[in-house]
């Protein structure tokens, strides 16, 4: 039961990645550069959009540090780190398709364009591979594989002093 909780931590964390990350990622890159070039005057408004990317931006990383350091089913972090290193794979081999894997047609929703190309920026800069092997390293300490010892079991005697009969 406990690896089944991990393997839906694990699509949880995922699509947090993929898509929290994604999105942030472009929410924040458009405001740094309408900043950089001073195209528009600083508002509130612009200001508003940059803290709230920044707030999606820590919340992924809150998720992700939580599935990393946390005593969770190896699963947890297993499932999103093949998913980032494969992903990876496939752009080392053929970026033509990994791009491909990216939603940017114009009948999908907006935030899941903005959310792909966000992803997309990840994997061609290298962050999903670092992620993807960040989230393998929790699966190779057999102590995760385990189940916790429970201190109940060491004060359990099997025999009584005085006996039953």
């Amino acid at each position: 039961m406990r690896h089944l909780g991990g393997f839906l931590i694990g699509l949880v964390v995922t699509a947090a990645v993929l898509a929290g990350g994604g999105w942030a990622v472009t929410q924040a890159a458009a405001q740094a550069a309408v900043h950089v070039t001073g195209q528009a005057p600083v508002t509130p408004a612009d200001n508003q959009q940059l803290w709230i990317a920044l707030g999606a931006m820590a919340a992924v990383g809150l998720v992700y540090g939580l599935v990393v350091a946390g005593r969770i089913s190896p699963l947890a972090t297993f499932v999103p780190s093949m998913v980032l290193l494969a992903w990876t794979v496939v752009y080392a081999l053929d970026p033509a398709r990994a791009i491909s894997l990216v939603p940017a047609e114009p009948s999908v929703n907006q935030i899941v364009r903005e959310a792909g190309a966000g992803a997309q920026t990840l994997l061609t800069t290298g962050v999903l591979a670092l992620l993807g092997v960040a989230l393998f390293i929790p699966v190779l300490m057999p102590s995760r594989w385990s189940r916790p010892q429970d201190d109940l079991d060491d004060d359990y005697e099997s025999s009584q002093e005085g006996g039953y009969y």
